[in-house]
């Protein structure tokens, strides 16, 4: 139904039957005067057949008048002789003309505004049209100065189940990965939800949260994981601060998203530098603009990029960790310098350079049989330096970081925290395949670490060694499943003393990821 008959129905409908219960009742009052005023029934036969043909009754109604009248006349024909009373003049005909004429205006003002609703249907088409013909940078124009237009929502969340294998593997602590236990079955790993874009042509903010972070007891919480502004010096961006909680810059992969990483979670040697990747800190970025564009390259075509965290960066941040408060007064320092290059045959390489320095405290609890290790007030020194070199999949890929230094670790007797050295890094082999929007991507990796694992309570020793063999599968860019084996030659379980170690075990896990 068209908006003027679902408009002007109702109206017409109402209308139609007011008009008809009106003059039905005063047609009614008519036959119940005095039969003399009836005498003349065909003029009033006349009146109601006018009603009829104009729809003022309907058939039914005419019917029941007709009958009616009939009747009437009949019992004043067998009614006997009355006194003559002066003729008095029907007023019906004139009574009829102006309901007619209401009608008549009723039906002007329906038209009227029939053409009302007509030229507001063409305005309302004109300004379709206008805003369809309107140039984008014009639109962008009216819009310009409203920086919420600018922001964007998207995130992933990561679906995972795990299995181990074996009377070894119920031992194994994975720090980085709660769901390796044998007590657990599925698990939402990740579930991050972002909000970022440009506030003006020199500022941009990133808000990233995790709606399954852990709060370290076993519960699960809402957790901040980003929040920061970037303050561009100049329009291209090359020069900026960024200022808040992020990632710190050390390490390719603990820069790298767990959204576009193949392997289930990052290697131990790595993301012992900072556990949980971030922290509160201030640094400056730098990087021409083709080197911008090249790093934004890496991330959009799936080849594993890591973002764009400058060629070069420096800074300082708190050290003790996400989500924590400083706890000495000393911040860490760091700088970075990664170089990706492009060659002619489109093949895509990177080096980088990275190093911090600062004193980390550690968190302590009484060890049964032992007491509460020793440790300095305002910590234990803390620095490492590492290596990074990455050849992105085109097809075939090599991934490989190296980290040296020092830091807190538990002495051999277990009474005191000392400072002691670490080294450990991974390399990883991978080849990509694309078919279509399809992407596969087998990979293997060798992952080691012999050092203190300075977040874990009393920074307990850790060794590690496993390989990992895995496949990611990635149907359409908001779906990958990955499936990823891994066998631990050797792996301390830091969660609490003694600390055992575990020995060949074997777990397989499962993640379903879906991007937004």
């Amino acid at each position: 139904m068209s908006l003027r008959n679902r408009t002007h129905t109702p109206i017409l409908s109402k209308l139609s039957q007011s008009l008809r219960a009106l003059l039905f009742v005063c047609t009614l009052g008519s036959l119940a005067l005095p039969s003399q005023i009836l005498a003349d029934n065909a003029a009033l036969m006349k009146l109601f057949e006018i009603m009829k043909a104009k729809g003022s009754i309907t058939q039914e109604e005419y019917d029941q008048l007709v009958a009616v009248a009939q009747a009437e006349e009949a019992e004043a024909a067998s009614a006997p002789p009355v006194v003559a009373v002066a003729p008095v003049a029907a007023p019906s005909m004139d009574r009829v003309e102006q309901i007619e004429d209401r009608i008549s205006e009723t039906e002007a003002e329906l038209k009227a505004l029939d053409a009302h609703i007509a030229e507001s249907r063409k305005s309302l088409a004109d300004l379709d049209k206008l805003s369809a013909e309107t140039p984008k940078d014009l639109m962008e124009k009216m819009l310009d100065g409203k920086w919420y237009e600018n922001l964007g929502i998207r995130g992933y969340v990561q679906f995972r189940y795990h299995a181990l294998y074996g009377e070894n593997a119920k031992g194994l602590n994975v720090p980085n990965d709660r769901s390796v236990s044998d007590t657990e079955s599925f698990m939402i790993r990740r579930g991050r939800l972002i909000i970022s874009g440009d506030v003006s042509d020199h500022l941009y903010i990133y808000a990233q949260s995790d709606y399954n972070a852990s709060n370290g007891s076993g519960d699960y919480v809402l957790q901040m994981r980003d929040l920061y502004a970037d303050i561009s010096l100049d329009s291209d961006k090359e020069f900026r601060f960024r200022i808040g909680q992020s990632k710190v810059p050390f390490g390719f992969v603990n820069l790298q998203s767990s959204q576009n990483r193949a392997a289930l979670e990052r290697p131990d040697a790595l993301n012992s530098a900072v556990e949980g990747e971030r922290d509160v800190g201030a640094y400056f970025y730098w990087a021409p603009k083709e080197k911008r564009k090249l790093f934004s390259k890496l991330v959009k075509e799936g080849l594993k990029g890591s973002g764009d965290y400058g060629v070069f960066g420096i800074g300082a941040y708190n050290g003790q960790g996400l989500n924590r408060s400083d706890t000495n007064g000393q911040p860490h320092y760091v700088a970075r310098f990664a170089y990706p290059v492009e060659f002619k045959s489109g093949q895509i390489m990177e080096f980088g350079l990275q190093g911090y320095t600062g004193s980390f405290v550690s968190r302590v609890s009484a060890i049964p049989g032992v007491g509460t290790p020793s440790s300095p007030d305002h910590g234990n020194k803390d620095e490492r330096v590492g290596l990074s070199y990455i050849l992105y999949p085109q097809p075939f890929g090599i991934e490989a970081e190296w980290t040296w230094g020092r830091g807190p670790q538990l002495t051999e007797d277990m009474t005191a925290i000392e400072t002691d050295s670490l080294q450990g890094g991974y390399i990883q082999a991978s080849y990509r395949i694309q078919d279509g929007q399809s992407n596969w991507l087998p990979f293997v990796r060798y992952n080691h670490y012999d050092g203190g694992r300075k977040f874990g309570t009393n920074s307990p020793w850790d060794k590690v060694s496993e390989l990992d063999i895995g496949l990611e599968w990635s149907p359409r860019p908001e779906i990958e499943l990955a499936l990823m084996y891994t066998h631990t030659f050797h792996r301390t379980n830091t969660a609490a003393a003694p600390y055992a170690e575990v020995e060949n075990a074997d777990r397989l896990g499962l993640q379903l990821q879906w991007n937004f």
